[in-house]
């Protein structure tokens, strides 16, 4: 049987999805992050309120890209550092 995904597992899936690449949309990080439209745009929103993870185009370009900003890197590894001690 298959286990659902708490909070910070789907927040964790997200932020991991934005890494890596320089050039993440919103699409790719969807599908990465293996989640429906509605549940990855309300967590989506919130990182990228909270400034998790961050907009930007690059040289002019009208095309929205995403990545994860410093905070959203440090954010990630104390989520890591939690799941080992829990674990």
């Amino acid at each position: 049987m298959k286990q659902e995904r708490n909070r910070w597992e789907i927040i964790r899936d997200i932020l991991k999805a934005t890494m890596g690449d320089n050039k993440v949309k919103k699409t790719r990080i969807l599908q990465k992050a293996y989640l429906d439209w509605r549940t990855f745009n309300r967590y989506f929103d919130y990182l990228n309120d909270e400034g998790l993870i961050t907009k930007y185009k690059p040289n002019g370009s009208d095309e929205e890209y995403y990545r994860i900003t410093d905070k959203g890197n440090s954010f990630i590894k104390k989520l890591k550092e939690l799941e080992d001690v829990i674990a």
